[in-house]
């Protein structure tokens, strides 16, 4: 008896700006506040983009998690790890060489990630 494996072709993943790009309008379609989508290119090997944004409620800040998720999904991204979910003050979706940090405010203003990545330049995403 002979068995076929059937061959599906994988999607083909979008570069590293496109998929920030893309996570920072399903975050203002979703109604996210504060997006920022910060270049790392110049000054870490290990990701190219942070994406931040900002949730008013736990419910939103799982809900803008999933929704970036399933729009990286869709493009052929997969998620590496997630951290922070259960608590909903900071999710961190890890894509590889994109970073999605969803925040409420009080995590966003504490941990300041536009401070400490000063040197990083802002991406004009409503532009791209």
């Amino acid at each position: 008896m002979e068995t076929t494996l059937l061959e599906t072709p994988a999607l083909a993943t979008l570069p590293s700006l496109d998929r920030a790009l893309l996570c920072a309008r399903v975050a203002e379609e979703n109604k996210a506040k504060d997006i920022v989508i910060l270049d790392l290119r110049k000054l870490t090997p290990q990701f190219d983009f942070f994406v931040l944004m900002t949730g008013g409620s736990r419910r939103q800040i799982r809900n803008l998690a999933e929704e970036t998720d399933a729009a990286l999904h869709a493009v052929g991204d997969v998620r590496k790890t997630i951290q922070g979910y259960e608590i909903s003050r900071w999710i961190v979706q890890d894509y590889g060489d994109v970073i999605v940090h969803v925040f409420d405010e009080d995590a966003r203003g504490y941990y300041s990630l536009e401070e400490l990545w000063a040197d990083a330049p802002q991406v004009d995403w409503k532009r791209s």
